[in-house]
């Protein structure tokens, strides 16, 4: 890999004429050489740059060079750095054989051939551009990998919420036909049944006596299509963004109690009976018909899976808020469950065991509150019933949140 690497060299000589020669000699494009007239000037450069070769001289006052090697070999950010020695003494003194003990990968006499002093320092740079290069190689490499790992988690995360997606549709069809099937399979029984006492004369069967109940019986198994289908289509209307919040002023009381009463019949086949605390009338600016969810939500929610025992719903302003709170004492809820079935298809290991549902009511609950700039929670233990409450601002926000 070619990269644009800018070679520093450092050349360490008390004699300034002979730094500016050997300066001369060695400049190239692409080098910056730095010169020091002592060892400790020397140091003090090698603490702020990285050098691709110091040419040090020997014979120095104060610290000589093979101390100052020394010292170089001795510290991590400059010990891999190359050191060439230069002499003016005779090769009698042995001085070579010295250098190469401190750790120089060269040395030269003077006076100095300038061939080979550009000869060599031309190999140590290239050498040098050569680590740097690789270096940068590496680093390149270790960063792709990096990204690549990355890559394959994002990928490994898509692959698993897909394959969620497709448990979830799997599931979602299996739950709708399930669901679907008792109604329509109760309304089925009940036509054959008709059918047979008209084909053999029973008309006792269809006194008007018993036509109301007749009526309600068959009333509640399409109420409970009709809802059932009303929940997937919001589901499918969030998917979209579209869920539409058409807000105008509402006695959150009033609405609360007519809800109560017609869950009235719902609540006696229950084996329950539904306690409401509310105050003669509180005012507020909402969407009707989606607070009417809500409640209906919530209190069916209570008495699906109260055991048969008392629901209480209490209605409250309190300030600037209107605080809807329905509490049943039933199965309740684990901690570790509390957030999580406020999500599509979502519901616990118990509930299902209880009753049949979609995990759909507190999915389309959560969003209504949302929209309406409020907030849900839920306060409960395993076996000790639950607490919804529910708190919506009295005045809608000026910008309402997204459904998604």
């Amino acid at each position: 890999m070619n990269i644009d690497v800018q070679s520093k060299l450092l050349i360490v000589d008390d004699l300034p004429e002979n730094l500016l020669a050997l300066e001369a000699l060695i400049r190239a494009p692409g080098r910056i050489v730095y010169r020091a007239a002592s060892a400790d000037a020397a140091l003090a450069l090698l603490l702020e740059h990285e050098f691709a070769l110091a040419i040090v001289d020997v014979q120095m006052p104060g610290m000589n060079g093979f101390e100052l090697a020394e010292l170089m070999r001795g510290t991590e950010r400059t010990r891999h750095i190359p050191i060439i020695f230069v002499s003016a003494a005779g090769r009698e003194l042995n001085y070579a054989f010295q250098g190469y003990e401190s750790g120089a990968v060269d040395f030269l006499h003077k006076p100095l051939d300038p061939h080979a002093v550009v000869s060599k320092v031309h190999v140590f740079v290239d050498l040098y551009r050569h680590r740097k290069a690789l270096r940068h190689e590496m680093e390149s490499l270790a960063a792709a990998h990096r990204k690549q790992e990355e890559l394959v988690q994002q990928l490994q995360q898509t692959q698993h919420e897909l394959e969620r997606a497709v448990r979830m549709r799997d599931d979602f069809m299996s739950m709708v036909s399930h669901e679907l099937r008792t109604p329509l399979n109760t309304l089925y029984l009940e036509a054959q049944l008709r059918q047979l006492h008209l084909s053999k004369g029973n008309l006792a069967n269809f006194a008007p006596e018993r036509l109301p109940a007749m009526i309600e019986r068959d009333q509640r198994q399409i109420r409970n299509m009709v809802r059932l289908i009303d929940d997937m289509l919001d589901v499918t209307r969030m998917r979209r963004d579209a869920l539409s919040i058409k807000t105008e002023p509402v006695d959150l009381a009033a609405l609360a109690r007519a809800v109560v009463e017609n869950l009235r019949q719902q609540a006696e086949a229950a084996g329950s009976a539904i306690t409401l605390i509310a105050p003669a009338e509180l005012h507020g600016v909402w969407d009707e018909f989606r607070i009417e969810q809500v409640l209906t939500n919530l209190l069916t929610n209570a008495l699906r899976y109260g055991g048969g025992k008392p629901v209480e719903m209490v209605v409250q302003q309190m300030g600037g808020t209107a605080r809807v709170a329905v509490r049943d004492q039933g199965i309740g809820i684990a901690p570790e469950d509390q957030e999580r079935i406020f999500k599509q298809f979502e519901r616990t290991k118990d509930s299902r065991k209880h009753a049949a549902g979609l995990g759909l009511g507190l999915y389309i609950t959560h969003k209504i509150v949302s929209l309406h700039g409020g907030q849900i929670g839920v306060e409960s233990a395993s076996g000790e019933g639950s607490r919804f409450v529910v708190d919506l601002p009295l005045e809608p926000p000026a910008i309402l949140p997204s459904s998604t």
